[in-house]
């Protein structure tokens, strides 16, 4: 599924999808890998053939805290960034539950896989226009909400080039804009 026509995801949505994969469903197994692979998504807002190439390596303790070092496959741009403790320890669970070694990747499974996943689970859960990308896009809505509609604070974590594509990104159209104005109109 294209990017430009996948919807960031609701709290409910992204909560119902990791809920059914992991749980199983009519005519479809649990799938804990997946649904871990999509929870890291949603919570690190890296693209998810980053995700699926993850080691643990690529997390480094810095002092008192965890950094995440990669370079992204599509941009080729070095990331580094913080992961939070809660983060970290929920890989680290994940990959010692599975005996993942710190070189191995945590995830031995293929992007097209996870796509055809997340279909089944989406298509049985009735809910349209949703792919791998839905799960980043729901990164950046949350953030962009939850820290005072910063939309630079979302470009930067996006490492996006522009405030402009973070905007059409996170779906902040010319209508959200007019609306916006009208409702901050404070005449004397």
């Amino acid at each position: 599924m294209a990017n430009k026509t996948t919807v960031a995801l609701t709290k409910e949505q992204y909560e119902e999808i990791i809920r059914t994969m992991r749980s199983g469903g009519a005519g479809f197994r649990a799938n804990n890998r997946i649904a871990t692979a999509l929870v890291l998504e949603a919570n690190l807002g890296i693209r998810i053939e980053d995700i699926l190439d993850l080691r643990m390596k690529d997390i480094i303790r810095d002092g008192d805290r965890y950094r995440l070092d990669i370079v992204e496959q599509k941009t080729k741009k070095k990331r580094v960034f913080t992961v939070p403790l809660p983060i970290y320890q929920y890989i680290k669970l994940y990959a010692v539950e599975n005996g993942i070694k710190e070189e191995e990747k945590l995830f031995t499974i293929g992007e097209r896989a996870v796509q055809k996943q997340l279909k089944i689970v989406t298509d049985y859960l009735g809910l349209e226009n949703i792919g791998t990308h839905s799960f980043r896009k729901f990164f950046a809505t949350e953030i962009y909400k939850n820290n005072d509609y910063n939309i630079v604070l979302v470009q930067q974590l996006l490492q996006h080039s522009s405030v402009a594509i973070t905007q059409r990104y996170i779906g902040i159209s010319s209508e959200m804009q007019e609306r916006a104005l009208q409702g901050h109109i404070n005449l004397i």
